[in-house]
């Protein structure tokens, strides 16, 4: 007994030894929280000064950002459940069956996630507040709870903002809201490196930040995750619970306790006087958000949302006249963080007996979804899987009946060797999410889009099938071990997929010469279809070792190659067929900067650097007006609003550039500057119903919001023939699932090329409003009309969209190499 004691009173006195070495934020910066915007470096500095100086917090690396920036996690516990971490963790997977035996845990697990959008950068402050009241003044929660603080998920973006705010602010700070320091310049600091906003990301995992940080989420699977946000200044705070529409998978228990949660932070605020609001904007129903993602994975998500945003730097005059200053945002993102710990505290149990049920959850009309298609595009799709740590197996069925999601009814599919996704696993109901036809709506007004459908996205055949289907098959092996042929006329390769894109760009980039064919043709009795790729001997006589370099960057990429020994055609086209064209190495500008979406050119640079893998000049908009665009065959404009920046000057250069043999593709809302300008033809589509312009509007005030809908279109998947013959087309069916944003809608080209249209809108997941449906007759989605030598490449529906909508990424590609490819440049 004494012996106990006295070990007891040694471990105390080390913690308050150890607790009296440790610095608030104030001692360790220098400053108070709010005062000054922290960088980064000093922010990770401070939660390792924490982890050095207390025995209730682990804090380490889990990756870093394309800028090299480090992404941090700390996890904050009692003494005793940090030394038993790796069994308490194990012991609460029991309760999803990924990991196997009956659960005992009675712990509590929060995540807590700060400033996934960089210049909300109030939220990391408080990450600092918040770790050092947890260990110094709330120890008691930690007994049961094991709290796991990431207290910046985009370092880069943040950095940005605070190296600009830090760089233009008054000393003291300006709180007029025209001053420069509240207003910030292109892209500002949301985004990441890339310009991705990570926080619609989580499913799509394209970016470095994500796939590294849900290794790590996934170890975990917490009982409640926390979003912190800002928004716009004259909004007080935002918190759970939250607005319609909910996915229908989320649970009555998910529901309540974040109304819980919300009643306890209302308890706090109303104390201080602070306003807040509920239920209102922030719903959950797109599964690729920091508080959707995380309730589909069974937890308790949320966001929570100051005022503040970039603009309000250490202070602003709000339009209600008051001043809104960083101490008083972070202290609230402090209230509403440790409020969320005491809920979980006081609440462990039912959490942990609540999880348990969701993980329980098979009560899905769909058992399996079945997908057959091109093995590049099955393989992209099991490393999205991987990447989630979904299961999946392949099918030896040849037959399997169910929804099928290309006919848009019952039917069944050929599935030998099928990929199978089944709902009967730990993580079935994100299965169902991704994978389902079309998500229910509880109302169309939204955040976000409504449709996302797996099977569309890859642009794989698939049925949904109320039975379980057996997955107990091998898939195809793409293992390619090509070998040269030194003899032959050149080689052949197929064109289907992104991956077939990486090994032509990297052919052009070795100076390797490559042709494609506009015709089908057979050599040597195997059969290629149009776009083709023809790697010959005359191309590439002044190449040495052209055999060896073409045979390796196709065993690089796992590109099968078919040796032709001759170039006479067994059938249809020759080598040397004018319809057998070579492929220039493309010199491609993007323009960037004022007036273009940065998140729409940050997907474009994200697709040419880290997919494709090919050179791209990016070009602002503060100068493109300058520069001579002769050095360039391709021109970019993204997702933007050029209306206000291309003059009759500007729209008469690219004009001749186009004339010249130029190529401009034009992105979404980028197509509109050419829209009804003489020689583009293109033309918007417009609704007949001139009703309300008689009339008068006589919808009611409290009414308007919900009427106006009937005109959106909130991201919804449509149907679209596909013009297969045209080079931008090459390696599609004659159907296309198109993911539409917005109800924009352009007539069919008068004496250009329709590449893919929409006849009449067959609108197969998502939302639609019947008047945004009586624009899309016979419209436009991707459009090529020439101009001289040149073209114009419209492209109304983003392919590039997230970087998540994989079967669009080809006609892009197609667009740039294969589209009105009449020339070669020497």
């Amino acid at each position: 007994m004494k012996k106990t004691f006295f070990a007891l009173f040694v471990v105390s006195a080390l913690i308050t030894y150890s607790q009296n070495k440790l610095q608030s934020p104030k001692e360790f910066l220098g400053y108070e929280i709010g005062e000054q915007f922290t960088r980064h470096a000093d922010v990770v500095n401070y939660f390792q000064h924490v982890a050095d100086n207390s025995n209730l917090v682990t804090f380490q690396s889990y990756g870093k950002t394309n800028e090299r920036r480090a992404l941090t996690y700390a996890i904050v516990s009692s003494q005793e459940n940090l030394n038993n971490l790796e069994t308490l963790r194990k012991d609460h997977l029991k309760n999803t069956s990924i990991v196997e035996g009956v659960s005992s845990s009675k712990k509590a697990i929060v995540w807590l996630s700060y400033n996934v959008h960089g210049n909300e950068a109030s939220s990391t402050e408080a990450a600092m507040q918040t770790i050092y009241e947890l260990i110094t003044t709330k120890t008691d929660w930690l007994q049961n709870t094991i709290v796991i603080i990431d207290p910046c998920i985009n370092p880069d973006g943040r950095d940005r903002y605070v190296n600009w705010y830090n760089e233009v602010k008054a000393t003291p700070y300006n709180t007029n809201q025209v001053a420069e320091e509240h207003n910030e310049r292109w892209p500002g600091g949301r985004p990441n490196h890339y310009l991705f906003d990570l926080n619609r990301d989580w499913a799509w995992a394209t970016q470095v930040e994500t796939q590294q940080r849900l290794k790590v989420y996934n170890q975990w699977l917490p009982h409640i995750h926390v979003d912190f946000h800002e928004q716009g200044i004259n909004e007080p705070y935002y918190f759970a619970p939250a607005a319609e529409p909910f996915h229908e998978v989320i649970t009555p228990w998910q529901r309540d306790f974040q109304t819980q949660i919300g009643k306890n932070h209302a308890k706090y605020f109303d104390a201080e006087g602070w306003l807040f609001f509920t239920r209102e904007r922030f719903d959950l129903l797109y599964p690729s958000y920091g508080d959707t993602y995380p309730t589909f994975m069974g937890a308790i998500g949320m966001t929570y949302e100051q005022a503040g945003h970039g603009r309000a730097g250490l202070g602003i005059q709000t339009d209600e006249g008051f001043v809104l200053t960083l101490k008083d945002r972070a202290l609230h993102h402090t209230t509403t963080g440790l409020s969320t710990i005491e809920m979980a505290s006081k609440n462990a149990e039912q959490l942990n007996t609540e999880f348990k049920k969701f993980f329980a959850n098979t009560n899905f009309k769909y058992k399996s979804y079945v997908l057959t298609g091109e093995q590049d595009k099955i393989q992209a799709l099991t490393k999205l899987l991987d990447r989630h740590e979904i299961k999946y197996g392949f099918t030896n069925a040849t037959k399997v009946s169910g929804f099928n999601f290309r006919t848009n009814n019952q039917s069944n599919i050929n599935a030998s060797g099928a990929l199978v996704v089944s709902t009967n696993q730990p993580k079935g109901t994100m299965v169902k999410v991704l994978f389902e036809p079309n998500a229910k709506l509880s109302t169309p007004l939204t955040y976000d889009i409504t449709a996302w459908s797996i099977p569309h996205a890859y642009g794989l055949n698939a049925v949904a099938s109320t039975s379980l289907v057996p997955a107990n098959g091998t898939s195809k092996s793409l293992n390619t071990a090509n070998t040269t042929n030194t003899s032959g006329a050149g080689y052949i390769a197929k064109w289907n997929s992104i991956d077939d894109a990486q090994f032509l760009a990297d052919l052009l980039q070795k100076n390797i010469k490559v042709r494609f064919t506009e015709k089908d043709f057979s050599n040597n009795g195997n059969a290629f279809k149009k776009g083709s790729l023809i790697i010959t001997k005359s191309d590439n006589k002044t190449v040495a070792n052209y055999d060896q370099i073409v045979v390796d960057i196709a065993n690089k990429h796992q590109r099968k190659l078919h040796a032709a020994s001759t170039s006479f055609a067994t059938k249809g086209v020759d080598f040397g067929s004018p319809d057998v064209k070579l492929i220039n190495n493309q010199r491609i500008a993007l323009l960037k900067g004022k007036y273009t979406s940065s998140l729409s050119y940050g997907a474009i640079w994200h697709f040419f650097e880290q997919q494709l893998q090919f050179p791209v000049t990016s070009i602002n908009t503060n100068y493109f007006k300058d520069v001579d665009l002769r050095q360039f065959d391709v021109l970019i404009m993204p997702n933007g609003y050029y209306n206000g920046y291309l003059d009759k000057s500007t729209l008469a250069k690219i004009k001749k550039w186009v004339q010249s043999g130029g190529k401009v593709i034009a992105i979404a809302s980028a197509v509109d500057a050419f829209s009804n300008q003489d020689g583009f033809d293109l033309k918007k589509n417009t609704s007949e119903d001139k009703k309300a312009e008689t009339t008068g509007n006589l919808i009611p005030y409290d009414q308007r919001e919900n009427e106006s809908v009937k005109g959106f279109i909130t991201g919804s998947i449509f149907k679209t023939k596909v013009d297969t013959s045209h080079p931008m087309a090459f390696g599609y069916e004659d159907t296309y699932f198109s993911l539409k944003l917005g109800s924009s809608s352009y007539q069919l080209l008068q004496d250009g090329y329709n590449i893919s249209y929409i006849e009449k809108p067959e609108n197969v997941s998502g939302f639609a409003g019947k008047d945004a449906l009586k624009t899309l007759d016979n419209s436009l989605v991707f459009g090529e009309a020439r101009i001289g030598d040149g073209s114009m490449i419209y492209m109304i529906d983003d392919p590039l969209f997230r970087s998540f909508w994989e079967n669009g990424k080809l006609f892009f590609v197609n667009a740039i190499f294969f589209a009105n490819n009449n020339k070669f440049r020497l």
